[in-house]
């Protein structure tokens, strides 16, 4: 089984339970775009694996894990949305870039996204160099920021006395 199909199973079906209250095998097939039989087998798989409970004609419901990985894979997805839109990808095209994204995103990477998202946002505004950014990706026109040039001066004074 791809961890991305798996993935992408566990998404629907924590959103028709949040929508619907449970998570019918016909529903889940359809928004998976599958033949019902298909989702069928998908469930017992995803069964045997502890993500879910699945019962004839009732659907499935996730187990905790099942609901861990859901919740999990939401987080990923806001994570990489926002930082796309930071970067100046328009709302759509973040949503849907992230629900691939989401599913690739090492750790690591992960980690450090949801670092910068959370520090750009503390800011009351945007910060002047992501205008800055902005700007350099419609145009190619490279603005100097004057933040950033007073932090390249005090470096530079500093390691002047430093090697002195």
């Amino acid at each position: 089984m791809k961890q991305k199909t798996i993935e992408e199973y566990i998404e629907v079906i924590y959103a028709l339970e949040i929508g619907e209250g449970r998570a019918q095998t016909g529903r889940i097939a359809s928004e998976m775009n599958v033949k019902p039989s298909s989702a069928t087998e998908m469930l017992q798989k995803l069964q045997k694996e502890g993500l879910l409970e699945y019962k004839t004609y009732a659907g499935a419901t996730l187990t905790p894990a099942g609901r861990r990985l859901a919740q999990e894979l939401g987080r990923r997805h806001r994570v990489i949305a926002s930082f796309l839109k930071i970067i100046g990808v328009e709302k759509a095209a973040a949503e849907l870039d992230a629900c691939q994204m989401e599913h690739h995103v090492s750790r690591e990477t992960m980690e450090r996204l949801e670092t910068f998202v959370e520090f750009v946002s503390r800011f009351q505004s945007e910060p002047p160099w992501i205008g800055s950014f902005k700007r350099y990706s419609k145009t190619g026109e490279l603005v100097e920021c004057r933040l950033c040039d007073q932090d390249d001066s005090e470096k530079s004074k500093r390691s002047r006395k430093e090697t002195i």
